[in-house]
This record gives C-alpha cells, sequence and structure tokens, in this order.
C-alpha cells in the first residue's frame, strides 16, 4: 500500500511539471527551468506521509465493535454522572430549603 502512495505521488508530480497542450503567448518570455533540487526535497519531506499507515484502521470488525461498545460505555458513564451531578447539586437543595423557609415566613 505504501509502495503504491509513492509510485502515485511521483506520478502525480511528474503530471504536475509536465508542459500542457496550451501554447504561451508569443509575447511572454520562456518559462523558467524547473529546479530538479528543489522538486526532489519537496518529494523527499512527502514521503513519510506516503507511508504513514492509518492510525484509525482497525484489525477485524469485533474490534471496530469493542471500540465502539467502550466508546459508548464511556459515553453513558459521562452523561451519568453529569445527571447525578445535577440532581444532587447542594446549592440547588439548599436554595430549596431556603425557598420553603421563606414561604413558611410569609404565610406565618
Amino acid at each position: 500500500m505504501a509502495r503504491r502512495s509513492g509510485i502515485a505521488l511521483l506520478v502525480l508530480a511528474a503530471l504536475c511539471l509536465a508542459p500542457t497542450f496550451v501554447a504561451p503567448n508569443r509575447s511572454q518570455q520562456a518559462p523558467e527551468e524547473v529546479d530538479t533540487a528543489r522538486v526532489a526535497a519537496i518529494a523527499a519531506g512527502l514521503t513519510p506521509l506516503a507511508l504513514e499507515q492509518p492510525a484509525s484502521a482497525y484489525d477485524s470488525v469485533v474490534a471496530m465493535l469493542q471500540s465502539w461498545l467502550v466508546g459508548g460505555i464511556a459515553l453513558v458513564l459521562i452523561y451519568g454522572a453529569a445527571f447525578v451531578a445535577a440532581l444532587a447539586n447542594p446549592l440547588t437543595k439548599r436554595r430549596q430549603e431556603v425557598k420553603s423557609e421563606v414561604e413558611a415566613m410569609k404565610k406565618a
């Protein structure tokens, strides 16, 4: 796979540097020469990108399903903790207590 990507990168670079079918205007100067050292340096700099394997590749469908299961459980735990924290908020409980005390004082 990496070899194909490297070859594809070289073919793409060759196509980008190839002359096109459009003729230049007579009033323009001749195109400048391409610096082969610069092209070689760019190609050498891009080769690690062609050789790198994707980090999110799964070995099997089972591994993918396991990762989804673990992620789903983590999300359920996070949302559950947030829900419990919202219900068990001591400030909200104290505000409700103060409110009931104020209402009791107003009635009396």
